[in-house]
């Protein structure tokens, strides 16, 4: 005699009938007893995978976030070797991080966030996401301390790069988690939460000269929209603005690499400049359209480049060369590639 559903003691198999009840009778209302009996099996079974209810939501993350601890606190010099340097332990924290995302498919987990309601989990999952949160915050502190960070610099960046993650599996979830993969997503938050990262160089700031110190105010604060964080005056009229750009990094091209990028970014009759401003933007053709129309002259026009972002160059307020950059993502595959 069956049942209609396959006898597999399978965790896949447990938690779609979990998650099957949750949504018909809402978590509270459900037991273990009622849970093994739609799916078939055991209740040993469901011990076999599974320490409660609850775990059958988290226990696909629990275990990546167990080992995520295991290779950050091996990567931290735990064996008596050197303490590594500040960057090292800020690129491995991205890369496991990162990592967290491969071949993370659609779960319960991602069934429950987005039906939480329905389920009756919105205060459940709000206290469970807070205890994943401090895991991954408690593994993230401990490698930049041993990286020499200091305590506040170590919890402030354990904290916020455990709120990308979580940020990051939540909205893909609410995306469609079928849709996309989790990685890329998780990237952005991860690189997001990059600017708490301790190391030797706390800041990257351009200072430009600004001969219409008033112009270029109005066009980089008001129009650009990069707030300011700092302003000072001083004798003689001495005037200074410091404006908030979000994550600042230094990247460094040799001159083949710089003649590429003018192949693909421009018609050829805007040459790089030794330094250029790459300012990172939602919606290219937009900006452009708003930062041409208060006096920057557009050099080259909005185009996709080849390494899938759109791009554009301007000449600026300050007499600053600016290419706005607006990332794409991963392409879709397409017949199959």
């Amino acid at each position: 005699m069956t049942t209609g559903r396959p006898r597999a003691t399978s965790r896949d198999t447990i938690a779609e009938a979990a998650c099957e009840l949750f949504l018909e009778r809402g978590y509270a209302h459900t037991t273990v007893a009622e849970i093994t009996r739609r799916a078939g099996v055991s209740r040993s079974s469901f011990f076999n995978y599974f320490t409660s209810k609850s775990d059958v939501l988290w226990a696909g993350l629990d275990e990546r976030i167990t080992s995520l601890g295991e290779r950050l606190a091996h990567g931290g010099g735990g064996d008596g070797a050197a303490a590594p340097a500040a960057p090292a332990a800020a690129a491995a924290v991205r890369a496991e991080l990162t990592a967290l995302g491969d071949g993370f498919a659609p779960d319960a987990l991602a069934l429950a966030i987005v039906h939480a309601e329905p389920m009756g989990l919105v205060d459940e999952l709000e206290r469970d996401t807070g205890i994943r949160r401090s895991r991954i915050a408690h593994a993230v502190t401990g490698r930049f301390r041993a990286g020499g960070a200091d305590e506040i610099e170590a919890a402030v960046a354990g904290a916020a790069y455990a709120g990308a993650v979580l940020a990051a599996i939540e909205s893909w979830a609410h995306a469609g988690a079928g849709q996309t993969p989790l990685g890329p997503v998780l990237a952005r938050a991860v690189d997001a939460a990059a600017v708490t990262a301790p190391g030797p160089v706390r800041q990257l700031r351009l200072v430009a000269r600004a001969d219409d110190f008033a112009e270029a105010l109005v066009f980089y604060r008001d129009v650009l929209g990069m707030p300011e964080q700092e302003s000072y005056e001083g004798d003689g009229g001495a005037r200074v603005a410091i404006l908030g750009a979000g994550r600042a990094t230094l990247e460094l091209s040799n001159p083949a690499q710089v003649d590429l990028i003018d192949r693909v970014e421009t018609d050829g009759d805007a040459p790089s400049e030794r330094l250029r401003v790459a300012l990172e933007v939602g919606d290219t053709a937009a900006v452009v359209e708003r930062l041409a129309e208060a006096g920057a002259v557009v050099e080259a026009s909005a185009r996709e480049t080849p390494w899938r972002s759109v791009n554009a160059r301007l000449r600026a307020p300050a007499d600053l060369q600016v290419t706005l950059f607006q990332e794409l993502g991963a392409a879709e595959p397409v017949d199959g590639r």
